[in-house]
Parts: C-alpha cells; structure tokens; sequence
C-alpha cells in the first residue's frame, strides 16, 4: 500500500503542469559568453508553478531578485530575496515580471542579469500554486513586481513539444499505476 501511495504522488508532482528552466540552458548563470538572458527568457513560455533554476559558480556569482527600478538601474543593495548556493531553485507561484541580477561588482551591468515574464493562464487551471519549502538560505519567497502592467509576450510554438512531452508522460505513468 505505500509502495502505491509513494508512486501515485510522484504521479502527481509529475503531472502537475509545471516545467523546470535552467537559466541560460547550457552556459548556466555567468557572466562569460555575453548570454543575452532577456532573449533566453523572450523564447520561452513561462506560466505559474514553473521552476527557475540558477546553476553558477557561488565563488563568483550570486543572484538577486530585485525590483524593476534596481534591475533597470543594476542596484543590488536592497534586493527582494538572495541566493547563493550556485544550485537554486525558484518556483514561481503567480503570473508577473520577476527581475534577477548578479549582485557581483559589474556583472549586472555586464548583462548578468534576466526578466522573467509569466504571463497570466488563460484557461480553466487558474488554481493557486502551493508554496514551495524555502531553503535556510532564503529569506523571503519571491514576488511579482508591480511596477507597471505587463505587456503581451512573444507566441511561441517550441512549447508545444514540451507539453506533448509532458502529457505523453503522465499518460504513461497513468498507465503504469492503473496496472500495479
């Protein structure tokens, strides 16, 4: 019985919708390579329960979550929340603009830094994302900005893929649990 109980929940995180991002795919969060991550983040489909993940090296980089007026102005003085363990995962639990930087000396204005735009759904799931357990490291989960309305983003069809993935998946493990 728990043997079913432990599969049907992986069943359920599996299914649940939500996607991981690494940030900046391959090249990771740095400053070397002069990685746009603003065209990174313009050719994705972003939506509510993603989860953001910022792979770096902790000696050189952190990341801030800022506010649209530090990230325009690459002030890491007062950020929103900091992560420093060169492994973080950020889940974003509603639709808005979230701004990150590195708040290392010149890499923000270097172009280290990325505006991740999760538009509203548009659809019958618009149920309220469960908060995900904080690290011990982070202070505070993180938030939209509300500065400014946010403008409609780019269609993109590359989503299409990862949602027939994903789907294709989650029947196949239906599967799999009906006949356990």
């Amino acid at each position: 019985m728990v043997k079913i109980a432990i599969i049907f929940m992986f069943f359920v995180m599996l299914c649940n919708g939500s996607s991981v991002y690494k940030v900046g795919d391959s090249a990771g969060w740095a400053v070397i390579g002069n990685l746009d991550y603003n065209k990174w983040a313009s050719s994705k489909s972003f939506q509510p329960g993603d989860t953001f993940l910022f792979q770096y090296n902790p000696s050189y980089h952190n990341v801030l979550q800022v506010s649209r007026s530090d990230f325009h102005t690459c002030d890491a003085t007062s950020p929103i929340a900091t992560y420093t363990t060169g492994n973080d995962s950020i889940v974003i639990r509603s639709p808005g603009h979230y701004y990150f930087i590195c708040g290392f000396m010149g890499h923000c204005q270097a172009g280290q830094k990325v505006d991740l735009r999760v538009p509203r759904n548009i659809g019958p799931d618009e149920s309220p994302i469960p908060s995900p357990i904080l690290p011990s490291n982070v202070s505070s989960i993180p938030e939209a900005s509300a500065d400014g309305p946010m403008a409609p983003g780019p269609s993109h069809s590359n989503g299409h893929f990862v949602v027939f993935h994903h789907a294709l998946l989650c029947f196949g493990f239906g599967l799999l649990f009906i006949f356990i």
